[in-house]
């Protein structure tokens, strides 16, 4: 089927946001690009059979002003974002981006390389520590460090170090406590179901281009190669812990129940690095992920901000994470620490505020608007958590799914629910004739709610499903949150 173009309303919508952000601002393309040694060229990594199970090439397109299918913010977020290669964050200290939806980081030793967070598969990682050889030497791994229990920062282990190297004591596996517990309960658990929605979420099947995929905010998507899985030979047990490897000193602050249930922030101090994990990057986070997973602690997540400025902000010349691109400068630093720390507050004070005047979690997050200094810091936009759905997740944290209201504690399920609206309404016709002026004012959220009643009435009702098509479709040319825009298109024609 066609695709259509962006409306006047989402190109308007879209349009006012230019003149709303500080687009002029271009600190963070100069980060973004800062110490690059080399591209991995051509930015394809294949598997054993020649298949490609990563393709940074693919977002070649995402240059020059934004196109009107795509929001301009989310736009400038994966032009950052899409940048890949090797880069020296100080000497000694070096980071792989773009070669998979996390970084992989390199700290050179006395002897070897320790490797942090060796990305999603076995081929990336692979790929990862050949370009970091090609431009700084064969040097050996020596450890591997986890800082948090995701997929993405452990999936590719067996790229860079080796079950034996690690039984016979040539490499340490270095993480968090509770790491593998963890680890085994979001991967394994409800790990069917999650890696479904996952693959909604990051889109990686969808077609890339401006009526596309173009990124998930986090990073472009992520790889489809072989996962695996060394489990720790070193827990790291709490703040204050320090550990020596092949030279490296590393001092450890443990964060558990932020980003993830197992996480842990650390610090270099031969080289005045601080490394974050994945509790500040260059987005608002999820606070509930929608591929599925606990419900995070935005109160705890901000307190270990707080304490990570003040363990190592006076010491700390740069700040790099598991994802995006580092920040330097001490000052820098801790302004970044902090405004994060501040989104994360305010999201957890402000609804909390708000429930307890009575109001539901929908309420809320139409309520909530951040403060001009979050709303015009490029790092707090809402490109893969947002305000909307980080609220709803706050309020199920302490309220769970029921809002109060009795006529809902025992609604039918969709199919039954949507054949009485249908049938009330006066039929399929008269829903689609109803969802169609709503489309040609605007108002696709009410299309959307209408259309689908109507397919799961009839999924396969022709009017309908066009319709529902045509309504995220627009939806996802003026959305903001790169994993919304994935998940939008995806119940009408034109899902991949």
């Amino acid at each position: 089927m066609d695709q259509n173009e962006p409306s006047a309303f989402i190109a308007a919508a879209n349009a006012a946001l230019v003149d709303s952000l500080p687009f002029a601002d271009a600190t963070d393309f100069d980060d973004a690009a800062r110490g690059l040694l080399g591209r991995l060229e051509p930015g394809v990594v294949q598997n054993a059979e020649g298949q490609a199970v990563w393709d940074a090439d693919a977002y070649a397109f995402i240059t020059g002003e934004a196109p009107a299918s795509v929001n301009p913010s989310l736009w400038r977020q994966s032009q950052l974002a899409a940048q890949q290669g090797l880069y020296e964050v100080v000497e000694g200290l070096y980071q792989v981006r773009g070669l998979d939806l996390s970084n992989m980081t390199v700290v050179e030793g006395d002897t070897g390389v320790i490797v942090i967070d060796p990305l999603i598969s076995t081929e990336t990682a692979s790929a990862a520590l050949d370009l970091y050889r090609r431009h700084r030497g064969d040097r050996p791994v020596v450890a591997v460090i986890y800082t948090h229990s995701h997929v993405d920062h452990f999936g590719g282990v067996f790229g860079v170090a080796s079950q034996a190297d690690v039984d016979a004591g040539r490499v340490e596996v270095i993480a968090p406590e509770g790491f593998t517990e963890h680890a085994v309960a979001e991967n394994v658990y409800a790990g069917t179901a999650m890696a479904r929605r996952a693959g909604y979420m990051y889109g990686a099947a969808l077609a890339k281009g401006p009526r596309g995929q173009v990124g998930a905010g986090l990073g472009q998507t992520t790889s489809k190669g072989e996962v695996g899985l060394i489990v720790p030979t070193v827990d790291i047990r709490e703040t204050g812990q320090t550990r020596t490897v092949d030279g490296v000193e590393i001092e450890f602050q443990m964060a558990p129940g932020t980003e993830a249930p197992a996480e842990m922030h650390f610090y270099f101090p031969r080289f005045r690095a601080l490394c974050m994990a994945e509790n500040a990057t260059h987005t608002q986070h999820n606070l509930l992920t929608l591929r599925g997973a606990l419900v995070r602690d935005p109160h705890m997540w901000s307190t270990y901000l707080t304490e990570a400025i003040e363990l190592f902000g006076s010491r700390t010349d740069v700040a790099f994470a598991s994802h995006h691109w580092p920040t330097w400068g001490g000052d820098r630093v801790v302004a970044y620490l902090a405004t994060q720390r501040d989104l994360y507050a305010y999201l957890h004070d402000q609804t909390l505020r708000l429930l307890n005047q009575g109001h539901t979690g929908t309420e809320i997050a139409e309520m909530i608007e951040l403060p001009p200094t979050l709303t015009r810091a490029w790092r707090t936009r809402g490109y893969y958590g947002s305000v909307s759905h980080n609220v709803k997740a706050i309020y199920q944290r302490y309220m769970g799914w029921f809002d109060g209201n009795p006529a809902r504690l025992w609604p039918h399920p969709p199919a039954a629910i949507a054949q009485r609206y249908v049938d009330a309404i006066g039929g399929l016709d008269r829903v689609v004739e109803l969802a169609q002026t709503a489309y040609d004012t605007g108002d696709y959220r009410w299309a959307a709610t209408l259309l689908d009643h109507a397919i799961f009435t009839d999924e396969h009702h022709a009017a309908a499903r066009a319709l529902y098509a045509d309504t995220l479709e627009q939806l996802s040319y003026g959305s903001e949150n790169g994993i919304w825009r994935k998940l939008l298109p995806l119940r009408g024609d034109r899902a991949a």
